[in-house]
């Protein structure tokens, strides 16, 4: 096999042989980057939905099998950010937050958009990103990183977050319960934010997410931060705070029974979806009639949990445990007189199975399941396919598209080549492959690479080091992790993402172009209106794009040329000068001629005819056109048939090579002969003003002869 095939297949090759200092130095970014890996990959887990284990297990293997397959060395690929709450969004409508049905989905999710990543890097599509405007990725990134960071308040002021189909609605429900913030959880949150800022100024080369999560989790430890009892819902004691409570506890149960129902109900409508006799269309329709009843009541019932939560968490209560060791809840210094309490407030933190879990303290990590992730096929679950794909394409195409800009963003840095197409390729073997050790989507990190890229790795080997860290802490540290206040890691997560947030860039866009600013702006208040749904409004965006994109190429810029003070040529309309010659009219069309525009390139010598009736010729300056179709040419023969009939003869100037050969293949050179193509600008002035505005007669043109090469004036 030919070495540059092999190095092809495996790119890693590349990295061989390897000399000391290189070893040396992927051995330092690793462990650095190792150190920033463990903590983010836990908060991004939380961000997805999922227990923080499986943030881990994300960063293990996808991060080996992207840095053998990738193309820039010093991309780290792991959990990211935006596509942790994309991933979230898409789930949460089909299953429970946090149920095993949840985790399944994910982590078929992440399988799905990794055969969409390889498959778009081996028919090598990456150009499909190229729809996604620069303004559309900047309003989608800023509403996202919103979205994201303000989706972790809630943890910092340790208050439910309601999860529906409107974010703004849920936020303003955290944001009503400010009054009920926990104070100590507050206090973590601001120390997280002021280590983490003053190790960058003070101790640059710490990392201070890690000094952060070290300092923190050992205070929580030492003043026992978490305090957690679970008890029988019988044991709160207040009347109408046990009502709250069993009646969502009874709620629940409905809402598991009627998604398992919803399930059924989807399975037989796909079953049926083939079919096209008048039975099982009647069929269909009584399903499909059922289902809109069931999601209807389901959503009913999480929205009235939604308020049960928020109401049981607003409640205070006092603890005391009998002399048998019952645990029993009072409300707030509402105890009995010969009842002594511990002297805590307790909250209820959740409510399921006929338990409750009271908090008298604050949300820690807890604990995390030792051990490396195992060998297991996804389970795929072919009724909720149709419904995750179009949240996949999004998130294999953003994904990438974050990937490819850190990418080439570390590359001006390093002068390393990046091949997108193969990068999609590294991606998506990261994804299918990470799918098979219950990883969720990864992607290419940009605080991470940066980190890499400023420990000088030199090659993929850095992150393969990284992932073994993590492997470590897997196997022999778990337990060190478990008084890590759930705070600290939403605040990793906060300044991750708000250090996107790039409003110049919008600013910059309104300048140059109001019209994509305005695009990039409604994409920005789509994705937030419509969040936690992140793809539709990328979709909306990218969808306007286009057809503002469609309604230039409908209306190209057009006009009558005049001389301007200068004795340069110059649009009429916009320089206010008068158009050349008395019996000729001069026009410019910018723009390809096609099916799209060709009836506007009619409408536009119409016109310029209109405003000059005694013309006799036009000239077409035809410099800007780029090429002519079918429709094009057609619609060009029409017009000069047209004006002909009317004595006006129709010349060009400036006509590019490939024009020019498409015109002489198609029928136009039956109208017209050589003398009407003129190849350069000046003299095609120059014949105009002599022939038309001299007095001369105008003489009929000349039969065809079918010219191979216009002529040079």
């Amino acid at each position: 096999m030919r070495p540059a095939l092999l190095t092809t297949l495996l790119p890693f090759l590349r990295w061989f042989p390897l000399s000391g200092a290189t070893l040396r130095s992927d051995l330092i970014a690793g462990i650095t980057v190792a150190l920033v890996l463990v903590p983010q990959s836990m908060a991004y887990a939380q961000l997805a939905g999922l227990p923080v284990v499986y943030g881990l297990y994300a960063s293990t293997i996808p991060v080996i099998i992207a840095s053998l397959w990738g193309s820039l060395p010093q991309l780290h690929t792991g959990p990211v950010a935006m596509l942790s709450l994309m991933s979230a969004a898409a789930v949460l409508p089909l299953a429970a937050l946090g149920s095993d049905d949840f985790i399944t989905l994910s982590i078929m999710l992440a399988l799905m958009v990794g055969v969409l990543r390889l498959a778009l890097g081996l028919l090598r599509m990456g150009m499909l990103v190229n729809f996604l405007s620069s303004p559309v990725i900047v309003g989608f990134t800023n509403a996202a990183a919103l979205i994201i960071g303000l989706s972790q308040l809630s943890k910092i002021l340790n208050v439910p977050f309601p999860r529906t189909d409107n974010f703004v609605s849920d936020l303003w429900i955290v944001i009503e319960q400010l009054p009920q913030t926990h104070l100590p959880t507050l206090v973590f949150a601001l120390a997280t934010l002021g280590i983490i800022i003053g190790a960058r100024r003070v101790i640059p080369k710490v990392p201070g997410v890690l000094l952060a999560v070290v300092l923190t989790t050992l205070a929580s430890w030492a003043i026992g931060f978490e305090r957690n009892v679970t008890a029988p819902i019988d044991s709160i004691r207040d009347d109408g705070a046990r009502s709250v409570a069993e009646e969502y506890n009874r709620t629940l149960g409905a809402i598991n029974g009627l998604g398992e129902s919803t399930s059924r109900l989807n399975q037989k409508i796909r079953g049926l979806g083939s079919a096209d006799d008048a039975e099982h269309f009647a069929d269909r329709a009584l399903l499909e009639a059922d289902l809109r009843v069931l999601v209807h009541e389901l959503e009913q019932h999480k929205l009235a949990n939604n308020e049960r939560q928020v109401a049981l968490h607003n409640m205070r209560f006092a603890h005391a445990v009998t002399a048998d060791g019952q645990d029993l809840f009072y409300a707030k210094d509402s105890a009995p007189a010969d009842v002594e309490t511990d002297g805590r407030t307790w909250r209820v933190a959740k409510v399921k199975s006929g338990e409750v879990l009271l908090m008298g303290g604050g949300a820690v990590v807890g604990a995390i399941p030792a051990g490396l992730p195992s060998f297991k096929v996804p389970e795929l679950r072919m009724d909720l396919f149709w419904a995750l794909l179009p949240s996949a394409l999004v998130m294999a195409l953003i994904g990438f598209m974050e990937a490819t800009s850190i990418s080439k963003a570390i590359a001006a840095q390093t002068r390393e080549r990046v091949d997108t197409s193969k990068e999609l390729v590294g991606q998506g073997l990261a994804n299918i492959v990470g799918s098979f050790f219950s990883a969720f989507t990864v992607s290419g990190s940009f605080s991470r690479s940066a980190v890499a890229a400023k420990n000088g790795a030199k090659t993929g080997l850095f992150a393969i080091f990284s992932a073994i860290g993590v492997m470590l802490v897997l196997l022999y540290l778990t337990p060190l992790l478990y008084h890590l206040p759930q705070a600290v890691l939403a605040v990793i997560v906060m300044m991750a993402v708000f250090g996107l947030i790039n409003l110049r860039a919008l600013i910059r866009a309104w300048q140059i172009e109001r019209q994509e600013a305005v695009v990039g702006i409604v994409t920005f208040v789509a994705t937030l209106a419509m969040a936690p749904q992140l793809a539709n409004g990328i979709l909306l965006g990218a969808g306007l794009a286009i057809l503002l994109f469609l309604v230039r190429t409908m209306k190209p810029r057009t006009d009558i040329l005049g001389l301007d003070a200068e004795g340069r040529l110059a649009g009429v309309s916009m320089n206010d000068i008068a158009p050349l010659g008395q019996n000729f009219i001069v026009v410019r069309f910018d723009g390809s001629l096609n099916f799209v525009n060709a009836s506007r390139f009619e409408d536009v010598l119409l016109e310029a005819r209109a405003k000059n009736p005694q013309a006799r010729a036009v000239l077409i300056e035809g410099s800007g056109i780029n090429d002519v179709d079918v429709t094009g040419e057609e619609r060009l023969r029409d017009v000069i048939e047209t004006f002909r009939d009317n004595g006006v003869e129709i010349y060009f100037s400036s006509l590019k090579a490939q024009v020019y050969e498409t015109l002489r293949r198609g029928r136009l050179f039956r109208l017209l002969d050589e003398t009407h193509f003129i190849r350069t600008k000046d003299k095609a002035l120059a014949f105009m003003a002599e022939t038309f505005d001299s007095g001369k007669p105008l003489q009929p043109a000349a039969p065809a002869v079918g010219p191979s090469t216009p002529i040079l004036g």
